[in-house]
């Protein structure tokens, strides 16, 4: 438990809880997150946390949101480089993945079953997850302009079934289907080439 523990500094209660939740949820996975367990690794009273999240759906909602806002400053940042635009594809979808399997736990928040079909996704969750898509589309639509990706078929389209492609291969790994990951560096290549619109 001590690889749990962390330091709580008065005025950012909100970011250590938020820290710690994601820290447990990592070691023991999502069902083992209470809001007891957390008052008692950040170190504060077990009503602290109520203060803040309302209960465990709203401080799993706001890791989720949270996860949002870094794969769309992932993104954005990401475009503001001077790469290329297929340089830039190939950047994001190894950002993407990797991204995913490092977080996973947060990452199964965000796209799972847990917040969005079981549980009670609030709306600060919902318009974070709508404005994160809506930032992919945008740049799927640049890409599709500079004969990156296809434009055979409307940005959104072209979007999501890239995505899906993106999220399915995340899942494998994610989900234990591929327990080594020595060759997802040539899938990964693999994949951008079959998504191109011309050999990447």
């Amino acid at each position: 438990m001590s690889t749990l523990k962390t330091q709580y500094h008065h005025g950012d209660l909100t970011k250590s809880l938020l820290e710690s939740a994601s820290l447990i949820i990592k070691e023991q996975g999502v069902e083992s997150l209470s809001m007891r367990k957390l008052a008692d690794t950040v170190g504060v009273s077990r009503t602290a946390p109520y203060h803040h999240f309302k209960d465990k759906n709203a401080l799993l909602c706001a890791l989720a949101e949270q996860g949002f806002h870094e794969q769309e400053h992932m993104l954005r940042a990401l475009r503001a480089q001077s790469n290329t635009a297929t340089e830039g594809f190939k950047k994001y979808v190894h950002i993407y993945l990797e991204y995913a399997l490092q977080h996973n736990e947060v990452y199964d928040l965000m796209y799972g079953r847990t917040l969005w079909k079981a549980g009670n996704p609030s709306d600060s969750l919902k318009a974070a997850s709508k404005q994160t898509f809506k930032a992919w589309i945008d740049w799927v639509e640049e890409l599709q302009k500079q004969n990156v990706l296809p434009n055979n078929n409307t940005p959104l389209k072209i979007g999501q079934t890239t995505w899906a492609s993106l999220h399915g291969l995340a899942r494998l790994f994610i989900d234990g289907i591929y327990l080594g990951t020595e060759d997802l560096p040539d899938m990964i290549e693999q994949m951008i080439k079959n998504l191109c619109s011309t050999s990447a």
